[in-house]
Order: structure tokens, then sequence, then C-alpha cells
């Protein structure tokens, strides 16, 4: 299985914000590879969320685990069948090790987003 997670500036923390997220983990249980991918919507002048959900999918991610997330986002994720898991506060490994242990809950409260606010 491929996960996802957006990541802060210093690649172990998982970011709070989804689409302005500087970096991504893509992480696969099968081969236990990890990669660090730069977030091409991170400076995104307007629709970084749908540019970050499309990257997503585009990575063959089945799982995204993040604090948030915004309604056309998830529509994204939803048409496609990924996953959604609340993100616990810390780094992704803890991240990663609570989702196995089925610690992480359905991420299902979607904010409006921030049209149109860079930051």
């Amino acid at each position: 299985m491929k996960i996802m997670l957006p990541l802060d500036e210093d690649q172990r923390s998982v970011c709070p914000s989804f689409a302005r997220a500087p970096f991504f983990l893509l992480h696969d249980t099968v081969t236990g590879e990890s990669r660090n991918l730069e977030n091409p919507a991170a400076q995104a002048d307007s629709g970084a969320g749908l540019q970050a959900a499309q990257f997503v999918v585009d990575s063959g991610a089945e799982v995204l685990i993040t604090v948030r997330c915004g309604e056309n986002a998830a529509k994204v994720f939803q048409a496609a069948g990924i996953a959604i898991r609340k993100a616990l506060e810390g780094d992704a490994a803890a991240n990663l090790a609570a989702l196995a242990a089925d610690k992480l809950p359905e991420l299902t409260h979607f904010h409006a987003g921030f049209h149109g606010i860079s930051g």
C-alpha cells in the first residue's frame, strides 16, 4: 500500500497545511521504501488544494494522512478511492506506525478552503 503525508520544511514533521506543505512523504508498505517529494502546488498562486490532490492521486497513493483538508481536495480523493486519515501530532514515522496499528481515525470534516490565500 502507498501512503502519502504532507511534511514541513524539516522533512520529518507532519505539516498542518495539506496543500501548502513544502514536501510530501510517499511510503510504500510493500517495499518499505520512503521518498520525500517536493510539493509542486506549495507555491501556487491559486488552486493549491486541487493541484496537491492531483499530485497525491498521480503518485498512486491509497491513503492520505493529514491534519486537515479542503472540501475540493477531499472530493478528488473520494473520487479516486483514496482513504483520508486524521494525522496525530508529531512526525511522519509516528503517524505511519499509528496507521499500521489502525489508530488513525478517518478524517470526515473538511474545511471550505482558503481560496486565494497563500501561506
